[in-house]
């Protein structure tokens, strides 16, 4: 079928229709997104200017912290804007870029979590082994393969989408411009394309959760032979990964491994994984983490005293 497509704009329905509940709403966004962006800002800092950037679980952190940053911008923006606005619009062209990147930072966000259990799973189970295996080398390489699937993830999201023949209406039942939502505004048979994303989007997001799950099992499992204080300090760091993956996996298991329908619920659930996740993440990081803590103080204590001198 050739695509005819003739719609220039979307309307994106939001959260609300209520006026003041959107400033309200406006208001606790806004509050949300300074969290996110001084807390992963302050994580990358303290990493980076610290000596624990040499170590592969901070150097994961980090990059995680910028995915974070990127992802939820793609999204929480937009979003605050629209709350002010009298008509939530957004452009053809401006509504496929942010499929693109939210998809693209998602993906990458996903497989660096994958990255920092495998870290944990070699630091705990094969000690001995882990300065060889987790080298400043494989690390690179696994941020390159995170960025890679990201980038494949998010490129199949896209050209199922973009070439859909929308003809009207040009209501989102959403805040953002994603698959399921596009889907159901298509003027023909996307019945294969959703199996397509269900394929993509809800196998990707089932194998990894799995992955992720199966590792931490593996972790557990060799934690009995360990001393308690050696264990109490792993159980502290992987009881943190594991709160992030079930923030962000929980939320979009049920939105994508599901027939291509929507809920209202959706918007709700997706909150999760674009502002909340991006936004409890460096507590999490940094509140169980005694050296996170120290090196926060390190690098904050020592500016200060930079800045009096």
């Amino acid at each position: 079928m050739e695509k005819s497509n003739n719609l220039t704009v979307f309307i994106l329905l939001g959260l609300s229709h209520n006026k003041n509940i959107e400033v309200l709403c406006f208001v606790l966004f806004l509050l949300c997104y300074l969290a996110i962006w001084m807390g992963n800002v302050l994580v990358m800092v303290s990493i980076t200017c610290s000596k624990l950037i040499s170590q592969p679980m901070y150097f994961f952190l980090n990059y995680l912290s910028l995915s974070d940053l990127c992802y939820t911008s793609t999204v929480t923006p937009k979003l605050m804007t629209d709350f002010l606005a009298e008509q939530k619009i957004i452009s053809y062209n401006n509504c496929m870029a942010q499929l693109f990147t939210t998809h693209l930072f998602g993906g990458i966000e996903i497989f660096i979590l994958t990255g920092m259990a495998y870290d944990r799973y070699v630091a705990i189970c094969k000690p001995l082994h882990y300065a060889a295996i987790m080298s400043r080398q494989r690390c690179n390489t696994i941020i390159l393969v995170c960025c890679a699937g990201g980038f494949a993830h998010s490129a199949s999201q896209f050209l199922l989408t973009i070439f859909l023949p929308f003809c009207g209406p040009n209501e989102i039942d959403h805040y953002f411009c994603d698959v399921y939502p596009l889907l159901k505004l298509a003027c023909s048979n996307t019945h294969t394309i959703g199996l397509l994303v269900i394929a993509n989007s809800g196998l990707i997001a089932l194998v990894t959760f799995g992955v992720l799950m199966l590792s931490y099992f593996f972790i557990l499992y060799t934690l009995r032979g360990c001393s308690r204080e050696g264990r109490s300090k792993a159980l502290s760091t992987c009881s943190a990964h594991i709160t992030v993956v079930v923030l962000f996996f929980a939320p979009a298991l049920f939105i994508y491994l599901r027939p291509p329908t929507t809920f209202p619920e959706d918007k709700v659930f997706a909150l999760f994984y674009t502002i909340i996740a991006p936004m409890f993440n460096p507590l999490i990081y940094t509140l169980r983490n005694t050296e996170m803590k120290d090196a926060l103080r390190k690098v904050w204590c020592h500016r200060t005293l930079l800045k009096r001198k």
